[in-house]
Parts: C-alpha cells; sequence; structure tokens
C-alpha cells in the first residue's frame, strides 16, 4: 500500500493535516498517516529574510524518511523561500521521496481579505498534490487547469483544478 505520511513543520492545525490526508485519498488513491511528532524547523531560518529555507526542510525530511512511507510531505504554517525566489508555495524533490508545502501564502489574510477556511483548504489539496507529482517526475504542465500547472502567484493556484491532465494523470501509476 502506498502510504503519503504527512508531518508537521512548526505548528499546524490538526484539522489542515486530516483534511488533507482525505482529499489526498481521494485524488491519488493512497493512504496517510499523520506524525504526531512535527519538526521544529528553527535550523532552516533565515533571519536577514525571515523566512525558512525550505530546501533545508526537505533535506532534514529526507534523512528522517522511513522505509514504510511511500512519500513524506511536509506541512508548514510557515513562509518558506529557495534562494533564488522571493518565497514558494512548495518544494519537492524532482523523482524524490518528499515535499514540503505552507499554508503561509495560500490563506487569504495574507492579502487582506477575511479568513476563507474552505478556499485555504482546496488550495492546500492543489500545491500538495503539484509538489507530490514533482516527486514522481512530473514537471510544471502547460495545461493552466492542471495541478501541475506552475503557480508564481495565488491566483494561478485558483484557475487549477485538484486533479491531473490525461497528460499527467499516468504518473500516479510510478513509485
Amino acid at each position: 500500500m502506498r502510504i503519503v505520511s504527512l508531518i508537521s513543520v512548526g505548528e499546524v492545525a490538526r484539522g489542515h493535516l486530516e483534511s488533507l490526508a482525505e482529499g489526498l485519498a481521494l485524488r491519488m488513491r493512497v493512504a496517510s498517516s499523520i506524525h504526531a511528532d512535527g519538526l521544529d524547523p528553527a535550523f532552516a531560518f533565515n533571519p536577514l529574510r525571515g523566512q525558512f529555507h525550505s530546501t533545508e526542510i526537505l533535506k532534514w525530511l529526507t534523512q528522517h524518511a522511513t522505509a514504510e512511507n511511500w512519500r513524506v510531505l511536509g506541512v508548514s504554517e510557515l513562509d518558506l523561500y529557495i534562494p533564488i525566489l522571493t518565497y514558494v508555495f512548495g518544494e519537492a524533490q524532482l523523482r524524490g521521496r518528499c515535499a514540503v508545502v505552507s499554508l503561509y501564502r495560500l490563506r487569504q489574510e495574507f492579502y487582506g481579505m477575511p479568513s476563507d477556511p474552505q478556499l485555504v483548504s482546496e488550495r492546500l489539496l492543489k500545491e500538495s498534490l503539484h509538489e507530490l507529482g514533482h516527486t514522481l517526475g512530473l514537471r510544471h504542465c502547460p495545461d493552466y487547469r492542471c495541478v501541475m500547472s506552475s503557480s508564481h502567484a495565488v491566483e494561478n493556484i485558483d484557475l487549477k483544478v485538484a486533479e491531473y491532465c490525461a497528460t499527467c494523470a499516468p504518473a500516479l501509476a510510478l513509485g
């Protein structure tokens, strides 16, 4: 059985992890386990940027991944970055086993708008499917509706559906 292990990176509401586990089960036909122990991300904090380096978090997840997990997904409320970008919604190892996603910029409140919990859950699922798709070897898709299309802004995430297109979907049978 394919199991996606969900690990909180810092404090994450259990409801987000449970909702995500349900969405992944439905879309990817996988089981999910939610780790009781989360990851303290202090080691990845960059005080000059006031953000957390997602690649460093990925390295930690990779070193601590166990054989029983098909994929490991770190879920965070923190603002993530990689050095060449201002921020990232998530990051994954192409053809690897680990990925990380962040709720930080998925929330309407970040953009000065009223809270919308349903929209945040939808965005989290789409970004998680996207990053897990990278672990399956998928690259960015030119179909803007496909979950594998590139997202440089939250509006791009909202245009996507929480599904892999007909070109990308066959990758789900891999690994």
